[in-house]
This record gives structure tokens, sequence and C-alpha cells, in this order.
């Protein structure tokens, strides 16, 4: 697998608040990349090769080559913060991979079609819009799609109908709901009063009896004297 994105990184011995705000303020952006087997190592990066990666169709999908004091290695930016103002980045954890070992990732769920529930009337239901995926990371897909248009009313999709290519495993029970199509709120809540009908008290003798004791000094227990 070849990568079109390098981002260049170099070591940084000293950590702490203090540090990254000097750091920062040479712009550069603190980070820390770690993976299996490896200790985390705090390196400093340029923000706007991060914001390149972000970017990318992928987004933090993405893998791109990461080369610290001219060492490289393949990584994914696997966090990152930023201000809440000036939306800066202020720091960024990057995560090393290879293309013999699984990545647990998250892959957008795109809808495709017109559900003929939907068109019948009803309301389409997306459970999720992304869905976890575990794949070595050349074999990340940029998207999942599902057809729905054969979903009627009171029917759904599961987890089982993705078609998935060789290698890519969504996380999820395969009978595990993700779009479903329902039928409006005001049709369902007029079945409601049917449902609950027999909870109601009887009329009648039965009645009284459920009601609460008016008198509240009746109601309670007698002193002793």
């Amino acid at each position: 697998m070849q990568t079109t994105i390098k981002v260049e990184a170099q070591n940084r011995a000293s950590s702490g608040k203090g540090p990254a705000r000097r750091l920062r303020a040479s712009n550069k952006l603190p980070a820390i990349v770690y993976g299996p087997g490896k200790t985390a190592q705090s390196i400093a990066i340029d923000p706007k090769s991060v914001k390149t990666v972000l970017l990318q169709p992928m987004g933090r999908n993405t893998v791109f080559t990461l080369s610290i004091d001219g060492v490289d290695q393949l990584a994914m930016v696997k966090n990152f913060e930023h201000h809440p103002v000036t939306r800066d980045l202020l720091h960024a954890d990057l995560y090393t991979v290879s293309l013999d070992r699984p990545v647990d990732v998250e892959v957008p769920l795109v809808l495709v079609g017109k559900s003929k529930g939907v068109a019948a009337g009803g309301i389409l239901q997306q459970i999720f819009r992304k869905l976890p995926v575990r794949c070595t990371p050349d074999k990340i897909p940029a998207k999942l799609e599902v057809d729905i248009t054969n979903v009627e009313l009171h029917h759904a999709v599961a987890t089982k109908a993705l078609v998935l290519a060789e290698g890519v495993r969504v996380m999820l029970d395969a009978n595990q709901t993700i779009v479903s199509v329902v039928a409006p709120e005001k049709d369902r809540g007029e079945a409601a009063p049917a449902a609950g009908a027999a909870a109601a008290p009887a009329a009648g003798k039965d009645a009284k009896a459920a009601a609460p004791a008016k008198d509240a000094k009746a109601a309670a227990p007698a002193k002793k004297k």
C-alpha cells in the first residue's frame, strides 16, 4: 500500500502544559504517537499536515506515512483536540499501523434509494450513522452502502444485509437493526389506548375501592391510648 501523504515529525523530550504552549507558539503541534508493542512517544509536527490528513475523503481513516526524524512508518489520526473558538489544533494522538494487523475504525453508513415504506407514508429511522468496522488498513472502506428501496412499512434492515468486501467485518450482531421504517407517531399513538385499556380501573363498585380515601385521618392507623 502506497500513501500519498507524508507527515514530518520530530521527537521531543519535554512534555507538559508549559512546553506544549511554547511548542504551539513556534507553530508546531504537540502530539503523541503510539501503537501495539510501541511505547508512547512525544513528537512535534506541523499542524497544517494534520489538517491535510483530516480533510481527506477518508478523514481520520486516512493512512499516511509518518516520518519521525527520518524514520518512516504508517499511521492514522486516532484523536485530536482543537480550540473551541479559533478551531486551531491543540493536540493530536497518532496511531501506528501495519498492513498485516487489523484496526478498528468507524465507517459512514450511506442509504441508497427511496424506501417503499416511506413512499407509503412511513418514517425512515437510521439507527447508525457510522458503523464499527475491523479490517486491515489497506481495506478500510470509504463508506458502507445499503439499498433501502424494497424496505416496506414496519420492516427493517439488519447488519447481515450489508455487502462487505473480503476481510471487512462490521463489529455488530448479525441481527442488529441498522435501518427501519415505522408508522408515523400519530398512527402509533392511536393504538395506545387499546393496548392500555385493561389497565384502567373498572367502573362501579371496584372503582370506589380503587380510589384513595378522602379522609386522611380515617386512613391513618388509630393511636394507642
